[in-house]
């Protein structure tokens, strides 16, 4: 299945605006953010498992364990704290 990936906040900045990828199905958006990170060295770096990133699919948070549907658009973005 076909899904497109955004990034944003310093994730964009560091790998930019977005991502296509083709995932088995019955992936979850964490086997979808270790296929990521498995891009390069800086992705690796980036989407980490020890690294606090959120995500969202199809504009609603979600956790890692949600399956991913054939053509989402899955967010991955560093959490923001407010003061």
């Amino acid at each position: 299945m076909k899904v497109q990936v955004l990034y944003f906040a310093s994730l964009r900045e560091a790998l930019g605006a977005q991502d296509a990828l083709d995932m088995p199905a019955g992936s979850s958006v964490g086997c979808l953010r270790d296929a990521l990170a498995a891009r390069s060295p800086r992705h690796a770096e980036l989407l980490a498992r020890g690294r606090a990133v959120r995500c969202a699919q199809n504009q609603r948070m979600c956790d890692e364990a949600a399956l991913l549907v054939d053509g989402a658009e899955v967010a991955f973005f560093p959490p923001v704290t407010g003061g």
